[in-house]
């Protein structure tokens, strides 16, 4: 949703064009886990007036394997009328010769929208590039005038994985006059940190010898991990609207009449909506009416039209079309709810599957998607309006537990989104087992998922019928199907639960030894495999509370008995808890599991505590039942 100026990394610079970039000269320490080596990265901003800012990008990134080919394709962001210009692009090989240079009118020029080129005022110029052997280097400049001075970018050692830097700057010289703000964001482990020199009106911020972080076991994300530095103006121009963000509630009024006055209009046609749905009962109620009535006729469509891509489509539009983005369905949703006599606002999120919150202290224009907050007696009404299949009343895991901008008539509320537990995270599966003679079950289970284990599972409304059989003998793969059938998927919109029932048939599940048979206890868990990790250098992040419940109901082959039973485990640690009971009935044997698993990010020092933790489960769960014949 935000105007992205461009992919930072993969910016060259003019003034190194005397220099050849061989691989060799790479230290040791920045290939480790890289994919990409930014060598070499300059930004220099001009603040020149309200309405007038100058970028000029620069850098040479290194390009060690095929990982790296989308990080690697030269492209500028940008709006309709602003001004590119000095577009310079060198390719290197392994050594440093140069290979080829292009120009700006090499680049193609296409709708910066995923799904096509309408509805958009968002471009990108983009170098279809393809290198022929790795690795190589990219060398890459340009210049962009622009009138919006909101969107200053942060400024940040990279964003992805796998990415290392030799030496970043960022040079932000402000000629306008208008009091600009900064603040640092210091690593929160001292992965690394940013030099900052000052001279007047301009300032020099410079990173240096940041090694790649990997994507490896719980590896917290990039920007949980690096430091960052912010930028605002107090006072900013967007599309031609001028107005002050020196406080959320300056930035918010002006929000409010901007951006949403201007689009909060009513039809005839939308009155008439409204009548038609009778509502009547509770205020929640009376929103849940209307929220499923707008999901039942809209759907979702990338739109980056409006003032710089943030204002929403007019309601009217998006009640004759059926579409919108997040911004047009929400502003509709907004609508309907206003002819209602139900007052709602339009709150911007950052989603993210990291919990990101807006800075209180330190306004600035961010955020990447907008949901709807109603404020009841009974609390706050979430509405996530570009879904047809989610519930009502029901934030995904993207979006719980961090912060949102409520934008209202005199200003911003910083509001907190639910933060769900692990207990309102939960997968429950009651499981009925006939062991067999051949080794094989046949098996029948009923699952029930809520809150984010509610979001993982609606995806099954999107899988093809002809790919979905598939789909689950992978996310089930703690057996060896033969066969297997989902049966009564139900997505139940009022509670945010799905359930679904499985019958199958497995093999190999029992092993044979002698008469007898041995089995695990635990028939389907999810498979994950934690190992030690001595020379870890990074913490770890458990980004998700959820608690799995099971019953396993094993019924016995005719003519067997169980022998041998493990013992009960009840486990406790900081991480979480896990507990697992077996109780013989008859020629039935009931085995009971809870795993309850903490959200936090954790020390690197306690990694291997955590492994530890995560084996003595795995190995519950698997440990063994011997049933034999009776004499």
């Amino acid at each position: 949703m935000m105007k992205i100026l461009c992919i930072g990394a993969l910016s060259m610079a003019s003034f190194y064009y005397s220099q050849n970039f061989p691989v060799s000269a790479i230290p040791e320490n920045l290939k480790k886990n890289a994919s990409v080596v930014i060598r070499k990265e300059n930004d220099i901003v001009e603040i020149n007036k309200i309405d007038d800012i100058t970028y000029k990008r620069s850098s040479v990134i290194t390009v060690l394997n095929k990982d790296a080919i989308p990080y690697a394709i030269p492209r500028i962001s940008y709006q309709k009328g602003d001004n590119i210009s000095e577009v310079k692009v060198i390719v290197y090989d392994e050594k440093g010769n140069k290979l080829k240079s292009y120009s700006k009118s090499d680049f193609t020029d296409i709708a910066a929208n995923p799904q096509g080129t309408f509805y958009s005022d968002s471009r990108m110029l983009i170098l279809p590039f393809n290198a022929s052997s790795f690795p190589y280097t990219v060398e890459f400049s340009y210049e962009l005038d622009d009138e919006n001075t909101v969107f200053i970018p942060d400024f940040v050692p990279f964003y992805d994985y796998n990415v290392s830097l030799e030496e970043s700057t960022f040079n932000i010289i402000n000629k306008s006059g208008i009091n600009l703000r900064s603040k640092v964001y210091e690593s929160p482990f001292n992965y690394t940190s940013v030099d900052i020199k000052s001279n007047g009106e301009n300032k020099l911020y410079t990173y240096k010898n940041v090694p790649a972080i990997d994507n490896g076991q719980l590896v917290p994300s990039p920007q949980k991990l690096l430091p960052k530095v912010s930028f605002s103006l107090d006072k900013f121009n967007l599309e031609g609207k001028q107005g002050s963000i020196a406080s959320w509630k300056d930035f918010g009024t002006w929000y409010y009449q901007n951006l949403l006055t201007p689009v909060s209009v009513s039809t005839p046609e939308i009155k008439a909506e409204i009548a038609s749905l009778n509502l009547s009962g509770t205020t929640e109620e009376r929103v849940k009416k209307i929220y499923q009535y707008m999901q039942n006729k809209t759907r979702y469509i990338f739109v980056a039209l409006g003032i710089g891509g943030w204002q929403p489509m007019m309601p009217d539009e998006v009640q004759k079309k059926g579409y919108g983005d997040c911004k047009g369905l929400t502003n509709y949703m907004r609508t309907l709810l206003d002819e209602a006599g139900i007052k709602s606002y339009y709150s911007i999120i950052n989603s993210n599957p990291s919990s990101i919150s807006f800075d209180k202290d330190f306004p600035k224009m961010a955020g990447n998607h907008v949901i709807l907050t109603i404020p009841t007696e009974k609390g706050n009404i979430w509405l996530e309006n570009t879904s047809q299949q989610t519930a009502f009343n029901h934030l995904s895991f993207s979006t719980t537990d961090r912060n949102v901008l409520m934008v209202k008539p005199d200003g911003i509320d910083i509001v907190q989104t639910p933060s769900l537990s692990a207990e309102q995270n939960k997968e429950k599966q009651t499981l009925y087992i006939q062991l067999n003679s051949d080794k094989s079950i046949n098996g029948k289970g009923k699952f029930s998922y809520s809150g984010a284990q509610y979001d993982f599972n609606l995806m099954y409304l999107l899988i093809p019928e002809k790919d979905k059989t598939e789909f689950i003998k992978k996310s089930y793969s703690t057996l060896d199907f033969e066969n297997i059938e989902m049966k009564d998927f139900n997505n139940d919109k009022n509670d945010a639960v799905v359930n679904f029932d499985l019958n199958f048939k497995a093999l190999n599940y029992s092993k044979l030894v002698g008469s007898s048979f041995i089995f695990r206890a635990v028939p389907i868990y999810k498979e994950a495999v934690y190992q030690e990790d001595l020379e870890r250098q990074l913490p770890f992040e458990s980004r998700l509370a959820y608690q799995d419940d099971a019953e396993i109901i094993y019924e016995l082959p005719q003519g067997y008995f169980i022998e041998e039973l493990p013992q009960n485990t009840n486990l406790t640690s900081e991480f979480g808890s896990y507990k697992i009971t077996f109780e013989k009935e008859e020629n039935k044997l009931i085995v009971k599991r809870t795993v309850n698993i903490k959200k936090g990010l954790y020390s690197k020092e306690k990694f291997t505590d955590y492994t530890s933790f995560r084996k003595k489960i795995l190995n519950s769960d698997n440990s063994k039942i011997l049933i034999s014949k009776k004499n």
